[in-house]
């Protein structure tokens, strides 16, 4: 394979796995308010089928909020249950569910040309602005609840 085969290669699997990120949080958050909509019989295969995502990838969400103590599961057709009310589940609370973020670890740096300037001082640079940027994303979610996601006018609830 040739250099730049290689580097494409790298920039792929960079890009595949932040979409995992992003796409597990929205896929939790959808798990959430289902399971709040719903409130019985909630099943990994009947979820998946609302989230129209493979049944796996589903039931691997569902290990980590049953983990984070989000959600509990009843064997058999049982399915699952959220352990809180729906308003005492933030935003944040899913996120750090799902994407295991450290602090200040949202954004990461590059390996840059230390010769250059420019490379030598970029991490300093932009690591204060990074962090606070990570700072107004986790304080906006942190007062988002699962409740006002499913209380959005422009949905109806699933029971109605």
């Amino acid at each position: 394979m040739t250099k730049e085969g290689v580097i494409i290669k790298i920039i792929l699997t960079v890009v595949i796995s932040m979409k995992q990120i992003s796409s597990r949080f929205s896929i939790a958050v959808h798990i959430l308010t289902f399971i709040a909509s719903v409130r019985e019989n909630c099943t990994g295969d009947f979820i998946a089928a609302s989230v129209n995502s493979n049944p796996v990838i589903v039931r691997n969400i569902m290990a980590m909020l049953k983990k984070a103590g989000l959600i509990g599961v009843r064997p058999g057709v049982g399915g699952a249950y959220l352990t809180k009310e729906a308003e005492e589940i933030t935003l944040l609370d899913v996120y750090r569910a799902v994407d295991v973020i450290e602090d200040d670890k949202l954004f990461g740096f590059h390996k840059p040309q230390i010769a250059c300037e420019i490379g030598k001082t970029i991490e300093t640079t932009l690591r204060e602005e990074l962090r606070q940027a990570q700072e107004a994303m986790e304080q906006r979610l942190k007062i988002v609840t699962i409740q006002q996601i499913l209380d959005q006018p422009d949905r109806k609830k699933l029971t109605d």
